[in-house]
C-alpha cells in the first residue's frame, strides 16, 4: 500500500485522469439526461452544449497539472460561457471547484486573484441564471442562496492556499537541510584538512628524528671502519648521501605545511612509553583510568607510537567530556605478532548517534575524524561505538609488519 500511494505521488496525472474518468461517466448521464421543457427556445443547443461542457471539463481536469495557468483559465472562461449560455449545471460542474483549487494551489499570483474573483461571482451568476424572475422577489433569499453556491468555491480556493504555502514551507525545510548537510560536510572536509597538517607536521618531525639518527650513525661508521672492506665503507657513504637528501625532500614537501607560529615546534613526540604519564594526568584531572599490556613489549616505529599515544589521548578526552560524572576508563596495549590492538572502554554515558553518525565532531577537535585519519595512513582499523552493557568502546588495530 505504501508503494502504491508512493507510486501516484509520482504520476498525479494518473489520479486525476481517474477522477475525470469518474466525472465524465456521471455528467454525460445527467446531460443526457436534462433535455428540458421541448417548449423552451433554444433548447436543443443549450442540451448539446450541456454535452459538449460535461466532456471538455474531465478533459482539463487530467491536464491541470501541466499546465495549471492555462488550464485554469479556460476552465473558469468556460464556466463563464456556461452562464452566459443558460447552460444548467451538473454533475460535471464539479470540475469548476478543481479548477479553482488548481489556480490557487499551483497557479501564478494573477491566476490565483482571477480564481478568487471567480469564487465570489460564482454563487451569484448561478442563482441568476437558475432563478426564474417571478422567484427573485425575496432578496433575502436570493442572498443566502448565492452565499451558499460561493462557500464551497471560497472553501477550495483558501485549500489551495493554504497547500502553496505548505509546498513552500516544505520547500524550503528540504532547502535549508541541504544547506545544513552541504556546510556539514565542509566542516568535516576543512576538520579533516586541518587533521592531515597536522599529522603531516608530526610526521615530519618523526621522520625527520629518524633520518638525522641515520646520517649521524652511517657517518660514525664511515670514520671508524677504515679497516673494513672498501665496499662497506661506500655502502655506509651511500647511506649517508641518501639520508641527507631525503631529509631534504622531507623538509621541503612538508614544510609548506608549517605556518609561522609553528616553525619552531622541532620537539620529541610523545610514543608509547609516554602513556604513564598521560594517564596519570587523567587520573588527576578526576577520572580513574586503568591500564595493562600484553604479549611482548617491544620498540615500535616512532610514527606508529604516536599514532597510539594520540588515539589513546583523545579517547581518555572524550571519556571525560562525555562520559558523564563516575566514569571510569580501562587502556589495554596488546601486543601481538602482526598487528598491536589498542583497546579504550569505558563505563559512562557514550557518544551520541549524532556525533557517530556526523565524524565525531567534538568541539573543534573533531576527535573521531583525526582518529580514523591517524589509523587509516599506517593502513590500520578503527571500530568505535557503544559498549555492552553501557559506556563507549574504541578498539585500534594497528600493522606492524611494516616495521620490519
Amino acid at each position: 500500500m505504501h508503494r502504491l500511494n508512493a507510486w501516484l505521488r509520482r504520476h498525479p496525472m494518473v489520479v486525476d485522469s481517474a477522477w475525470a474518468l469518474l466525472l465524465l461517466l456521471f455528467g454525460l448521464l445527467a446531460a443526457v439526461e436534462n433535455e428540458g421543457p421541448p417548449d423552451e427556445p433554444f433548447n436543443a443547443v443549450r442540451h448539446a452544449l450541456g454535452i459538449v461542457v460535461a466532456v471538455v471539463i474531465p478533459g482539463l481536469m487530467v491536464m491541470r497539472r501541466r499546465w495549471p495557468d492555462t488550464i485554469t483559465t479556460v476552465g473558469l472562461g468556460l464556466g463563464l460561457a456556461q452562464v452566459l449560455a443558460g447552460v444548467t449545471p451538473n454533475l460535471s460542474s464539479i470540475g469548476y471547484l478543481v479548477f479553482t483549487y488548481t489556480g490557487a494551489a499551483f497557479g501564478r499570483a494573477w491566476v490565483s486573484r482571477l480564481a478568487l474573483v471567480a469564487s465570489l461571482a460564482a454563487g451569484p451568476l448561478t442563482v441568476a441564471m437558475l432563478m426564474r424572475p417571478q422567484d427573485r422577489d425575496g432578496a433575502l433569499r436570493t442572498l443566502f442562496l448565492a452565499g451558499l453556491l460561493t462557500t464551497p468555491f471560497i472553501l477550495c480556493w483558501a485549500w489551495g492556499r493554504l497547500t502553496r504555502v505548505r509546498r513552500a514551507y516544505l520547500v524550503e525545510l528540504e532547502d535549508r537541510a541541504s544547506r545544513l548537510e552541504r556546510e556539514r560536510d565542509a566542516r568535516a572536509k576543512v576538520a579533516v584538512a586541518a587533521e592531515r597538517a597536522r599529522i603531516a607536521r608530526e610526521l615530519h618531525d618523526v621522520v625527520a628524528h629518524n633520518v638525522s639518527v641515520m646520517i649521524v650513525q652511517a657517518d660514525g661508521a664511515a670514520y671508524v671502519l677504515d679497516n673494513s672492506p672498501a665496499q662497506a665503507k661506500e655502502a655506509l657513504s651511500t647511506i649517508a648521501s641518501t639520508g641527507r637528501q631525503a631529509l631534504v625532500e622531507m623538509r621541503r614537501l612538508l614544510g609548506v605545511l608549517r605556518t609561522a607560529d609553528t616553525a619552531d615546534e622541532y620537539v620529541p613526540q610523545p610514543g608509547v612509553e609516554e602513556l604513564p604519564e598521560l594517564l596519570e594526568q587523567v587520573r588527576t584531572a578526576g577520572l580513574p583510568v586503568d591500564f595493562t599490556t600484553a604479549g611482548e613489549v617491544r620498540e615500535l616505529p616512532r610514527g606508529l607510537e604516536l599514532t597510539v599515544y594520540r588515539i589513546v589521548q583523545e579517547a581518555l578526552t572524550n571519556v571525560r567530556k562525555h562520559g558523564g560524572p563516575g566514569a571510569r576508563a580501562r587502556v589495554s596495549v596488546d601486543f601481538r605478532d602482526l598487528d598491536l590492538e589498542v583497546l579504550i572502554e569505558d563505563d559512562g554515558r557514550g557518544s551520541t548517534g549524532e556525533q557517530l553518525t556526523g565524524g565525531g565532531a567534538d568541539g573543534l577537535g573533531h576527535g573521531l575524524i583525526g582518529m580514523r585519519e591517524r589509523v587509516g595512513m599506517v593502513s590500520g582499523s578503527l571500530d568505535v561505538g557503544p559498549r555492552p552493557g553501557g559506556g563507549f568502546r574504541i578498539r585500534a588495530v594497528l600493522p606492524l609488519k611494516t616495521a620490519k
